[in-house]
């Protein structure tokens, strides 16, 4: 098993959960379940989606299909999430899922096929096609909370007119091997 590839995995879901945290930190609770038309996503739904996808994925994940026979997923696109406390146990629910399903792989695990729809995967290519999945829908959480926030949005990256300060820091520094999603999580409040 490449540890250096599932530690790096693991990371960088992290980041990308932390930046769906952040996102719904900072928007009112009623506007979680705002959409643009009826033909687009609340965060709400893509949260519900999420949830859905992760626990569907990673339930049993080196035993059985990684598309559950009891998963609903046209119904997770029902904006019918009524309250912020249950949007973040189900946002929290699915990221626990797939974090103890990372936390158990052991070398041995990394030889074995899975499967998703009867396809099979590697484990690396498993956790890749996730890893691509889950920062797509989170892209979309931050920029609906861009629009519905505007000009009082906090930037989880690098804000506008930034980055030659930014750069400047990173470059004074000297060349170190760091993952680069370790200073965003270490400056991650515990409880997030």
């Amino acid at each position: 098993m490449d540890t250096d590839y599932l530690e790096s995995a693991k990371k960088q879901f992290e980041y990308y959960k932390m930046l769906g945290d952040k996102t719904i930190a900072q928007l009112p609770d009623e506007k979680l379940f705002w959409q643009y038309n009826e033909e687009s996503n609340s965060v709400a739904i893509i949260v519900k989606h999420l949830h859905g996808n992760m626990l569907s994925r990673w339930t049993d994940f080196l035993t059985a299909d990684g598309e559950k026979e009891w998963r609903q997923r046209d119904a997770e696109f029902d904006n019918d999430i009524d309250s912020k406390e249950v949007l973040i146990q189900k946002w929290n629910e699915g990221w626990d899922c797939l974090f103890n399903a990372l936390n158990s792989l052991t070398e041995e695990d990394f030889t074995k096929t899975i499967y998703i729809r009867n396809q099979g995967h590697s484990i690396a290519e498993a956790i890749n096609r996730q890893l691509a999945h889950y920062p797509y829908h989170v892209g979309q959480m931050v920029f609906i909370g861009k629009m519905i926030c505007d000009t009082n949005w906090i930037s989880l990256s690098i804000p506008r007119g930034n980055s030659s300060t930014y750069n400047a820091e990173k470059f004074a520094k000297p060349k170190h091997r760091e993952h680069f999603t370790e200073e965003y999580l270490k400056n991650k409040p515990k409880d997030e």
